[in-house]
């Protein structure tokens, strides 16, 4: 057991209690502290793993999933080959490293001894969730759930996310057996603070699809002895089992608040820079639901739900567009973003898209920030989403001039009026080139020229 106070913006204290940590990866390496802007809750840990707030080597971010799965395994199993764990843990801790881990546990295969269903939740686990489903070679399924509303599914189950700026959450099966047949739950999320979320998803599930046993897997783990009550007791009322790993648990008791920070919005710079634009499509390597659609969601994004056979024809259209991709890079340094949910695919290509790449997604979580030594969010800007203006998106820790060149990658196609305010942002950062890659269906005409500002792109 350890100890560990953390100070958060001279406006908070958070003390972490570590009680397990099994593959004994240093906190550091694991998560930064800053100050959410959230009445229901003040503080955040942002993860150094997850490709969200923080740009990663995107197979730092797979391995994170994998290390997950692995803990799944020596669960089930009682055992597990130690050279797979070592790995995992020399990747976490050493970026460098991540690429070979990850590509050896992936070599062997590991399969389950009973059907599973993984779910992973939106918005942040969608990718983990994903990595882990990926890193057993059957026997099991794939769905996450989202925030978005899509008026022509049904949602198979609902459940809110009670801390959240965002609460409702919906699941949309192409086929709803995805849930009927497995015999457990494998729920992946990033972090458990009170575990009502899983408490709830739980809940809907065993009235539409019961299932007698149900694993948790998370990142961290903060639930506290009271919220490990309200699991026995839901236990005990549903007759169910509910096990939950993670790769660090722990106890937290924060002191002071946020609510007294000022929101600071980073100014969009009236200066003129020149650079180059691309509106890329990579629509050909991928399969569609509701293919009359003009701007149809991904097959194989897991938001309808993915089985073992999708893997193979999956990987190759991950392979063909990531080559694709990577022929444009210009710069030795390169960051590709993942936008909202939509963040495994864009991980996956950024993983193959060679050395000097890194990886993160736009969230909706709004956070304070400062430029204050050792805390984890620097710099942020707000935009209105392309495919939502009515929710706003946050693009976080890329300060002007670290980028050569950078790729956000959209499951579907915005027009360009859509796209003005986050090109206001990219404007101020410094980049030769910016890359807009879509996955649906050329509609529009766009605008490209070899140099380019923003107030030409605007006309």
């Amino acid at each position: 057991m350890t100890e560990r106070t953390y100070k958060i913006a001279d406006c908070l204290e958070l003390q972490v209690r570590t009680t397990s940590n099994p593959y004994e990866i240093p906190l550091d390496c694991l998560f930064a502290m800053a100050a959410r802007i959230n009445k229901k809750r003040s503080f955040l840990f942002v993860s150094k793993v997850l490709g969200k707030h923080i740009p990663v080597n995107p197979y730092t971010s797979l391995l994170s999933g994998a290390s997950l799965a692995l803990l799944l395994q020596q669960s089930l199993e009682g055992n597990m080959p130690q050279h797979l764990i070592e790995l995992a843990i020399q990747g976490i801790i050493d970026p460098a490293q991540a690429e070979t881990a990850y590509k050896e546990i992936m070599s062997h295969h590991l399969s389950l001894p009973q059907s599973a269903a993984f779910i992973g939740f939106a918005e942040t686990a969608t990718a983990i969730g994903h990595a882990a489903f990926q890193t057993f070679g059957a026997n099991s399924s794939y769905i996450h759930t989202t925030r978005e509303i899509i008026d022509e599914s049904e949602s198979i189950i609902h459940f809110s996310e009670e801390h959240s700026h965002a609460t409702a959450h919906y699941c949309y099966a192409a086929d709803p057996r995805i849930l009927t047949y497995p015999e457990m739950v494998v729920l992946v999320d990033d972090e458990l603070t009170t575990g009502k979320t899983s408490l709830n998803i739980i809940r809907d599930i065993q009235m539409k699809f019961p299932k007698r046993r149900y694993y948790i897997l998370a990142l961290l783990d903060w639930r506290t002895q009271e919220d490990h009550q309200q699991f026995l007791h839901m236990e005990r009322e549903l007759g169910i089992e509910i096990h939950v790993l993670s790769l660090v648990k722990g106890e937290v008791a924060v002191s002071g608040s946020s609510e007294d920070l000022i929101r600071s919005t980073p100014s969009i710079s009236a200066k003129k820079q020149t650079g180059s634009i691309r509106f890329m499509y990579v629509d050909q390597w991928f399969k569609h639901v509701d293919e009359g659609n003009q701007r149809p969601f991904l097959r194989h994004s897991g938001r309808f739900g993915l089985v073992p056979e999708d893997r193979e024809e999956f990987g190759k259209a991950i392979s063909q567009a990531a080559a694709h991709v990577k022929q444009t890079r210009i710069g030795n340094k390169t960051l590709c973003v993942g936008t909202g949910e939509f963040m495994y695919i864009p991980m996956r290509i950024a993983a193959e898209m060679g050395e000097g790449v890194s990886y993160q997604s736009t969230t909706r979580s709004p956070i304070h920030t400062l430029e204050t030594e050792n805390y984890a969010v620097q710099v942020g800007y707000p935009y209105p989403s392309p495919e939502d203006p009515e929710v706003t998106h946050f693009l976080y820790n890329i300060p002007p001039g670290l980028y050569d060149d950078i790729y956000l990658f959209f499951e579907r196609e915005a027009d360009f009026q859509a796209l003005h305010a986050l090109l206001e942002i990219l404007h101020t950062l410094n980049l030769q080139h910016i890359n807009f890659v879509f996955f649906s269906p050329q509609t529009y005409t766009w605008k490209e020229t070899e140099q380019w500002q923003i107030g030409e792109l605007s006309q």
